[in-house]
């Protein structure tokens, strides 16, 4: 069954008008399920967690066609994970129906600093409430694209407005290595869903994101530099380690 991302990426294929090729990728014929090419798949390796916390992706518009995209990655790991293309003009009905559903408590991660004071929290509601009244679930809404589409989604979103912005305050430096970054502290999506999955308490979530995201980063750029993959290597060991609870 094709998650959220897979059938955004789909919908946006159907729309295009011409074949969409990656920057400085390599042009072999990939798979359809990791991205990667055939002699490189980690379609066996995927994991799949179930959590009290659910994820939301805005996704700029040719993000779900990236090989190098890690939204991917957290729709592959949490099973509650939903994926809307972001448009300044258009809002899917779906995604508003989302963020309106009662059993979901709504969280817009992005830095403290392009907030309003009064909307920016640095934690989530517990799990469980003092006197047995339902708490709702957590829901990250992640924006998924390059640091200045992130900010063009953040401040022209009118259904954004109301709801708290979780600032995250992290104690690491980010491992990514896909893409560049102008700044060394800037996390990409799959890091950032790591770090929400903490403050969650959902911590076999966290370590999976973590541990896939390094299997991912390895078999792509083994991929790209035409190398075998260490299939008993460290990042492969963590990835099934990381499901111990």
């Amino acid at each position: 069954m094709p998650h959220a991302v897979s059938r955004l990426r789909a919908a946006r294929l159907a729309r295009s008008a011409k074949p969409f090729f990656a920057r400085g990728g390599f042009k072999r014929e990939r798979c359809t399920g990791c991205r990667l090419v055939a002699s490189h798949c980690m379609c066996a390796l995927r994991p799949s967690v179930v959590t009290r916390a659910g994820v939301c992706l805005l996704m700029a518009d040719i993000e779900p066609l990236k090989p190098s995209n890690t939204g991917w990655l957290i729709a592959d790991v949490v099973v509650d994970t939903f994926a809307f293309g972001w448009s300044r003009t258009e809002t899917d009905p779906a995604l508003l129906a989302l963020l309106s559903d009662p059993q979901w408590q709504p969280y817009v991660v992005f830095p403290g600093q392009y907030a309003a004071p009064g909307r920016v929290v640095h934690a989530v509601a517990p799990s469980s409430a003092a006197h047995g009244e339902p708490v709702k679930r957590p829901l990250f809404i992640l924006l998924d694209g390059t640091w200045a589409e992130a900010r063009k989604m953040f401040g022209k979103s009118p259904y954004l407005d109301p709801l708290p912005v979780l600032s995250l305050q992290p104690d690491r430096l980010p491992h990514y290595k896909l893409r560049r970054s102008g700044r060394d502290d800037h996390f990409c999506t799959s890091e950032v869903a790591a770090l929400c999955m903490n403050l969650a308490g959902e911590h076999i979530a966290e370590r999976t994101l973590d541990a896939y995201l390094a299997v991912f980063t390895h078999h792509y750029l083994q991929a790209k530099n035409q190398l075998p993959v260490a299939w008993d290597g460290v990042a492969h060991l963590r990835l099934r380690e990381a499901s111990v609870g």
